[in-house]
């Protein structure tokens, strides 16, 4: 039974479990590794996909994206420099969802809808950044205090 003011034993357990945290940053950022290493294997669509956004040179925005997501994720799952990665990644969401998203552009209709909530859905994704980040800056702050 759950005790008042306090997590039920299972949820503590789940919490606890030194999986959890890795397993969390993963879920995090499993769609900017798949889109970096589908990228990677697709060159000439991630320049397409670069040219479509009128991004100027697409090569280089492609590249720069790849490098991005690949590394940004990389941090955040080695637990290393994690503010570091999860900046680069949330610049970078902010960035392709003004891009992709320009819901404030678009006339009154579904397209309109579906780039509204593709936006926002974005904006919260970069709030997890940032919740990962402090968490990770929260447990390095404990590991010093035990040093």
């Amino acid at each position: 039974m759950a005790r008042p003011g306090r997590d039920p034993r299972f949820v503590d357990a789940i919490l606890d479990w030194p999986p959890t945290w890795f397993l969390a940053r993963l879920l995090l950022v499993s769609a900017y590794l798949l889109g970096g290493l589908v990228k990677l294997t697709d060159w000439p669509g991630a320049v397409a996909e670069q040219a479509h956004f009128g991004m100027t040179p697409p090569a280089l925005w492609a590249a720069l994206t790849i490098a991005v997501e690949l590394a940004g994720s990389a941090l955040l799952l080695a637990g290393r420099l994690v503010w570091l990665g999860a900046g680069a990644l949330g610049v970078f969401t902010l960035l392709a969802a003004c891009t992709a998203n320009a819901f404030w552009t678009m006339p009154a209709g579904p397209e309109r809808f579906m780039a509204t909530n593709a936006f926002f859905e974005h904006l919260g994704l970069i709030g997890g950044l940032v919740l990962a980040a402090l968490v990770s800056e929260l447990e390095a702050g404990r590991d010093r205090r035990r040093a």
